[in-house]
């Protein structure tokens, strides 16, 4: 078996590179920019690489390569350095290339932008991530719980049609009530994309081979699967792309730093797969998902309210932490029980 460091072998040398070029591009400053937004992306997307682990469980080895090749190569480069130029090329009415040009010449521009579309950014975002949460709960076939006195009551609304897309809708229309009146459009229609966008993307799973079910096993192996991957990686980068330009204007200092968050991401996915981390701890997975409920909750709640990264890192990695340990108490009992 694989020692569990060399999973990361490849993380820790992207990122020293990440650091290096950072220095060329912005001094010391760069460098500790690069480190700090690294640190960022990883603790904030932990629970991403759990869901992704509970997917990839059902995939073949191809298919898992597929994915941590060139699905990095699309976290990376596609969504930490492309997709904001896009966002940048909609919301100001201009080409990519003039984008690109504003963020290498204007940055300042660049960043006022880019933060005046964080509302349609945390509405698609939250929305889509919304939909994954509830996907997985609101499941008239879950049987087992962590959280029994929530995730009960949850399970039996899987016997109302569409309900995943109600509660998020009503939600949505709720958070946009507390917008101001010239902001309430764009984060509607946005919102609305990102519930589309969750229908069509898990529809294409099914349609290319996956089953009915709950989410884990529907996202089966192929091109819905990849594509369903990369959106949820997607609506995780959202808050960091965003938030990153409080820390600084550079465009490549931003993906360098973020890449490396992703790489790491793809480094703990890797690990939970091969080693059955996801089976060995029962609840680790539904602390995952709540940590995608929370996130999804807390990037709807920042079109409106200011919330700190760190916030959002910790609320995360705290529930993360706890299923962890109640998994490892239900082992313990378990244990005793056949011991007896």
């Amino acid at each position: 078996m694989k020692p569990q460091l060399s999973f990361f072998y490849g993380s820790f040398l992207f990122c020293t590179l990440a650091v290096v070029a950072a220095y060329f591009l912005g001094g010391i400053q760069g460098a500790i920019t690069v480190a700090f937004l690294t640190v960022l992306e990883t603790s904030l997307s932990f629970d991403n690489a759990v869901v992704n682990a509970t997917v990839l469980n059902n995939w073949n080895a191809v298919w898992r390569r597929r994915f941590l090749l060139w699905g990095l190569l699309v976290a990376v480069f596609g969504m930490r350095l492309v997709f904001p130029l896009l966002i940048v090329g909609v919301v100001g009415d201009m080409g990519p290339f003039r984008a690109l040009d504003l963020a290498l010449h204007a940055p300042a521009e660049y960043a006022r932008q880019i933060s005046s579309a964080h509302h349609q950014i945390a509405a698609f975002g939250g929305a889509f991530l919304m939909m994954v949460f509830l996907g997985f709960f609101v499941d008239r076939h879950k049987t087992e719980h962590w959280l029994a006195v929530l995730e009960r009551p949850l399970t039996r609304l899987g016997k109302m049609e569409a309900i995943e897309a109600a509660f998020t809708l009503a939600l949505l229309m709720l958070m946009a009530s507390l917008l101001n009146a010239g902001l309430r459009g764009d984060f509607i229609v946005a919102g609305v994309w990102g519930v589309v966008t969750y229908i069509l993307a898990k529809g294409l799973g099914a349609l290319v081979g996956g089953e009915e079910g709950s989410v884990t096993p529907v996202i089966r192996q192929g091109v819905g699967g990849f594509i369903y991957l990369e959106l949820l990686d997607a609506s995780f980068s959202f808050d960091g792309v965003v938030g990153a330009f409080a820390m600084t204007n550079n465009l490549f200092i931003i993906t360098l730093g973020l890449g490396a968050g992703a790489m790491f991401v793809r480094s703990f996915t890797l690990l939970l797969v091969e080693r059955g981390t996801l089976s060995t701890y029962r609840y680790l997975e539904h602390g995952a998902f709540w940590a995608i409920g929370a996130l999804a909750a807390i990037m709807l709640a920042g079109a409106k309210y200011h919330i700190p990264e760190a916030v959002t890192g910790m609320v995360g990695a705290t529930l993360i932490a706890l299923s962890l340990g109640s998994s490892i108490l239900s082992n313990k009992r378990r244990d005793a029980l056949e011991a007896d």
